[in-house]
């Protein structure tokens, strides 16, 4: 039987590179030989804490690209060598929410990484399922692999900015500059904000931040930060504010920080059991405030994240940090628990 390397998760701490059987390409499937594979946040918590929804053992990878190597039958428009990028979490495109085209919201999601095999892998094999349901997009010949990888996250940030309904000329405060907290920035601007406001508490993670020339970076414990948007916008506040510190307390002042009618996104998410909040309902009633929350992303974010990616201004160059070769999974890591990176590539 012919194998191939791979990230495999076998349980909290345990997680190996390893020689897995080489995936057949079945009916309705797609071969893809991958190129690049980020590694998220998710795949960093699953190693330090296990993830209950992975079916171990299980490949790894949700943010990756590839070049398709085998088209299974019955498929046509695809064809050997294009490049392709997915909206990851599968889903089953028959319920109550599929129907409606919230793929991203399926009661029965079906993620790579987690119920497939992922693409921190030399081959993975799209399921039938994800193609007939759409969620495989084609990448252009000329945007590199290891930025490529990138659609995924970029596609949730675009999600975010639509649930939270930026339009152009808008003035957004992005609450944690992590990877993710930069990525909704650069999608913000990417998508017509007149000003980003970044907030970040970490000294490094806003020095960080300082290379995408993002209008006001802001330190809340140096600065006073609803002054400071109150200054900015004739005392009215932001139109936009989006939450992507994993923490309850920045969740919770949002509200102070966003105009009447204005809108609060809650990104990023808090830990079973740690997750509830003590709010002002007072600005959300008097102020007519919208308070979303907003979760992965669906095929059409993911083609809309790949054109942004080819823009200069989203310099997606500068979130790649580091590329490792598979074997180095744990170097990316111990990058991440020590903080010094935005998104860590790996590649065959």
């Amino acid at each position: 039987m012919a194998t191939t390397e791979a990230v495999v998760y076998h349980a909290p701490g345990d997680v190996r590179v390893e020689q897995v059987p080489r995936p057949v390409c079945g009916a309705g499937e797609l071969l893809v030989a991958v190129d690049a594979c980020a590694v998220c946040g998710t795949d960093f918590k699953a190693h330090q804490s296990g993830n209950l929804r992975i079916l171990a053992p299980m490949v790894m990878g949700h943010e990756f690209t590839g070049r398709i190597a085998e088209v299974g039958t019955g498929l046509d428009g695809w064809a050997v060598g294009e490049r392709v990028v997915m909206a990851t979490s599968i889903s089953c495109g028959a319920c109550a929410y599929c129907r409606r085209g919230w793929r991203n919201l399926c009661v029965d999601l079906a993620p790579m990484g987690f119920s497939y095999p992922g693409g921190m892998a030399r081959y993975t094999a799209i399921p039938a399922r994800a193609v007939a349901n759409g969620h495989v997009v084609k990448v252009p010949a000329d945007l590199p692999a290891t930025q490529a990888a990138l659609a995924e996250p970029v596609s949730c940030a675009v999600n975010a900015m639509g649930n939270c309904g930026l339009a152009p000329g808008d003035l957004i405060v992005v609450i944690g500059a992590g990877p993710m907290g930069i990525i909704n920035a650069l999608v913000a601007r990417a998508m017509g904000a007149r000003r980003v406001i970044l907030a970040e508490v970490n000294p490094a993670r806003l020095r960080q931040a300082g290379p995408f020339g993002f209008d006001r970076l802001v330190n809340p414990t140096e600065e006073d930060l609803p002054a400071l948007v109150k200054a900015e916008t004739d005392g009215l506040g932001a139109d936009v504010v989006l939450v992507a510190a994993p923490a309850a307390a920045p969740q919770e002042q949002a509200i102070a920080l966003a105009r009447k009618r204005g809108a609060v996104c809650l990104f990023a998410s808090l830990p079973a059991g740690k997750s509830l909040l003590t709010v002002d309902s007072r600005p959300i009633h008097y102020g007519e405030l919208r308070v979303v929350g907003s979760s992965d992303s669906t095929a059409d974010h993911v083609a809309r994240a790949v054109e942004f990616l080819a823009l200069p201004r989203m310099h997606a160059d500068r979130l790649v940090t580091h590329v490792l070769p598979l074997a180095r999974v744990h170097e990316a890591f111990a990058l991440m628990a020590s903080g010094d990176c935005l998104r860590v590539v790996l590649t065959p």
